[in-house]
């Protein structure tokens, strides 16, 4: 295997530079491109195997840094060199020595995005894309989630792009302060969603500022439109990963002249292995993705036969692979949020049940001096599915729950909570997460979903919960938990109205949440489910 650092130039003469791993082997071969802003030694070894092993398939494989990343030239701002540079990148690669003139990509989050941009304006060598791990809808799926913004996911990721940039520019100061603030995030500074850090080193940020603040034109300049992208593309996701909405979304919104292949395991962001949160999957939940990558490459580069089932979902509980020809939409069954309004005082007080019941009203306490805390989901870290009964034993966590289950549930898709809620604030978030509670007692998290309310008056709000597939084992129970906070995963809501980016610490308020159910204000929770096969 021959190891090059090649440089290739912008239109406006930007050199960008890449490694390219050459098979040991005569001929020429097909090229897969990743372009990534980590420094492209790390080539997403996080979860694929290193470059050197895709080249000894058949394969020139070439790692560029983006614009203003590793050694390439250029400032570096978040996606918004990416169309044009993926463009020229891709029409560049084919050209390589001993190209034959295909192009497929490769990579995840960031560099699953460089796909979808390089893609945007067609570039004739690129056959195909195998997209991992990402959210087109930069606000809606990637940076808030239903109005809420997903702080630690966003700014743990912006002090470490900022550390880099300073350290690209030989600041070492910055570096280091920087580098000690991504170890132990500073969330208890004046503005807890804007720390003074990134204030102080507001030069070396990417997209944070622009993230809390942005009008609509910023993010329709950088959303990619999917539907317009005529590849065929292998899709890769994780049933715990933050942007799971995002990558069934860009899947669902895919074009179906060409074929999309849909791949989604029990894994966190990274690293895609057995084990996520407290529970070990077996050995069948390790990723097979780079064997995965190389038949579909191998396919759509090279003319081979691809026996793939389209759609590959693992099950949770069962603990296997599931295999349909499109992702399934599962039979939704309605359960009512029964209680006697001392749900969060006692979890034997809340039901959901699949009758009417009388109207009761269960109320929250949000105090922001102890907010209830993140523990596992999507955008906790670690991420995963974690024993929850000591949280839900707070009295501001309202609980429901199923009686044992008599026979197994399969959950598949987006379950979706309908709950009436006001408040004494004139902005009150609310979290909901769905458990399976074992006959042992544990409380395993595998679903949840996150809102802001920026109304007070009595209202119905839909949440609807991160994508699952999971077998709930007869003798279990299903719970639904509710609550006013999940911090650090989400910017405490100040209940002043204030948006994240100048709602001041001091400012923050105790915010009353009236829960209402039964009677005409029918909170229920929808969940899409299976058959077995």
């Amino acid at each position: 295997m021959l190891k090059q650092l090649v440089s290739m130039y912008t239109h406006n003469q930007v050199r960008l530079d890449a490694d390219v791993y050459y098979p040991d082997a005569e001929g020429e071969f097909p090229v897969l491109l990743m372009r990534q802003p980590y420094g492209r030694a790390i080539a997403s070894t996080v979860v694929y195997a290193h470059p050197s092993w895709y080249a000894a398939q058949g394969y020139i494989v070439v790692i560029q840094d983006v614009r203003g990343r590793g050694t390439s030239e250029g400032k570096f701002k978040l996606f918004e060199h990416e169309i044009e540079d993926g463009f020229e990148a891709v029409n560049w690669a084919a050209n390589l020595p001993r190209s034959n003139g295909k192009v497929g990509m490769y990579g995840f989050s960031y560099q699953g995005m460089t796909q979808l941009y390089a893609a945007l304006n067609k570039p004739e060598p690129l056959k195909t894309i195998c997209p991992a791990m990402l959210a087109p809808d930069l606000k809606r799926d990637w940076a808030y989630e239903n109005g809420a913004f997903c702080l630690f996911a966003n700014l743990g990721w912006a002090i470490q792009l900022a550390a880099e940039t300073a350290r690209l520019q030989g600041d070492e100061v910055a570096f280091l302060e920087l580098s000690r603030a991504a170890k132990n995030l500073p969330l208890s500074d004046r503005i807890p969603a804007y720390p003074d850090v990134m204030q102080k080193y507001a030069q070396y940020d990417a997209y944070y500022q622009a993230w809390l603040d942005s009008k609509d034109a910023y993010w329709q300049k950088l959303t990619p439109e999917v539907r317009s992208i005529e590849l065929p593309m292998l899709h890769i996701g994780g049933w715990f990963d933050p942007y799971m909405r995002g990558t069934l979304r860009s899947y669902q919104a895919s074009s179906k002249k060409h074929r999309q292949h849909l791949i989604v395991g029990a894994w966190a962001h990274l690293p895609w292995g057995r084990k996520v949160g407290a529970i070990d999957y077996g050995a069948e939940a390790a990723s097979f993705c780079d064997r995965a990558q190389i038949r579909w490459f191998d396919h759509f580069l090279k003319g081979s036969e691809l026996n793939d089932p389209p759609v590959q979902l693992f099950e949770m509980g069962s603990n296997r692979w599931r295999s349909f020809a499109e992702f399934p939409e599962g039979s939704q069954t309605l359960l009512i949020l029964e209680s006697s309004g001392l749900a969060g005082m006692d979890d034997r007080e809340g039901h959901l049940t699949s009758e009417s019941s009388q109207r009761a009203i269960d109320v929250i306490v949000h105090d922001p001096w102890r907010p209830v805390p993140a523990l596992g989901g999507h955008m906790a870290y670690p991420c995963g599915s974690f024993d929850r009964s000591a949280i839900e034993a707070r009295s501001d966590v309202v609980t429901y729950t199923t009686k044992r289950l008599e026979a197994d549930v399969h959950l598949v898709g987006e379950s979706v909570v309908e709950l009436y809620a006001s408040s004494d604030a004139e902005s009150f978030d609310l979290c909901a997460v769905l458990s399976e509670v074992n006959p042992d007692g544990s409380v395993m998290n595998f679903s949840q979903g996150y809102l802001r309310s920026d109304r007070s008056e009595l209202a119905a709000y839909k949440i609807a919960l991160q994508p699952t597939c999971i077998r709930i084992s007869q003798g279990s129970a299903i719970r639904l938990s509710i609550s006013g906070a999940c911090f650090p995963a989400y910017a405490v809501n100040a209940g002043t109205g204030e948006t994240a980016k100048h709602a001041s610490a001091i400012d923050f308020q105790i915010i009353t949440i009236d829960l209402h159910t039964g009677g005409q204000c029918r909170s229920q929770l929808s969940l899409s489910s299976l058959v077995s096969d």
